[in-house]
């Protein structure tokens, strides 16, 4: 009788609630991941590999500098070397919250800056399983964040996160999240398409840490639907490298300062 009087009084209690929401703690994870530092600065070599093992590879240099908090404005700046089809191409991104981002892109075989619609920013970047939006983030606010357990990976502890897109603007159905609770990086990223299937898979591989900043170094995104596969490992990463505003114009998309490639 008394188990059975432990057992009813147990059930009248209210269920623990959770001391950080979905949505906060995806916001953290995008502070962590996208934003850390006043500017940062890495040497990015990708390498596209098909199915049957077949291998493409991507070198170029990244640039970044945020203007105001983590979740506001950012902007973006990329030089591609390798192979010779896109050396000399350069890539820029003015990510807005809250609004759509501006994207252009130097073609050096024509000599022409062009501008990359809005509506492509889930088209493929240069051909690897990444996104433009993949490259400088999805805004917190365009889904849903609802935690929906904690558990360990590989060792780590975690929120795990499901995210659905309030909209139809993106390609996955929703997609779940295993943020590190202790530094808030998301280290596994499964996405579902919108009929529920496997569609792609992102895993950081190699975390370490850069002037007090846990950095992914190395990560994978793979399509689990056609089985294609996007390594990229950064190198020489470094934050606080002091990334003049200037640098960000067409001007330097046509012709990069040098200091900035090396």
């Amino acid at each position: 009788m008394k188990k059975l009087w432990l057992l009813a009084v147990t059930a009248l209690l209210p269920l623990p609630v959770l001391a950080i929401t979905g949505e906060e703690v995806m916001k953290k994870s995008q502070a962590a991941f996208l934003y850390p530092g006043k500017d940062f600065k890495a040497r990015v070599t990708m390498k596209l590999i098909a199915k049957d093992g077949g291998e493409r590879v991507r070198e170029l240099v990244m640039l970044r500098k945020n203007f105001g908090a983590a979740g506001g404005e950012q902007k973006y700046f990329m030089v591609f070397f390798k192979p010779a089809d896109v050396k000399d191409m350069s890539f820029m991104t003015y990510k807005y919250p809250a609004k759509d981002d501006d994207r252009w892109m130097f073609i050096p075989a024509v000599s022409m800056v062009k501008r990359i619609a809005a509506q492509d920013k889930r088209s493929s970047f240069v051909g690897s399983d990444f996104t433009y939006e993949d490259v400088s983030g999805r805004d917190i606010e365009d889904d849903t964040h609802v935690i929906e357990r904690e558990e360990k990976l590989g060792g780590r502890d975690c929120y795990v996160v499901k995210s659905t897109p309030k909209t139809g603007d993106a390609d996955f159905g929703h997609k779940i999240t295993w943020v590190d609770k202790a530094n808030f990086l998301p280290l596994k990223e499964d996405q579902y398409d919108r009929k529920g299937a496997a569609y792609k898979l992102f895993t950081a591989d190699e975390v370490v840490t850069v002037k007090a900043h846990a950095t992914v170094i190395r990560r994978t995104m793979k399509n689990q639907q056609t089985g294609h596969r996007t390594e990229a490992s950064y190198a020489n990463t470094d934050y606080e490298v002091g990334i003049e505003d200037s640098l960000f114009s067409e001007r330097f998309l046509r012709q990069p300062p040098r200091k900035w490639l090396e």
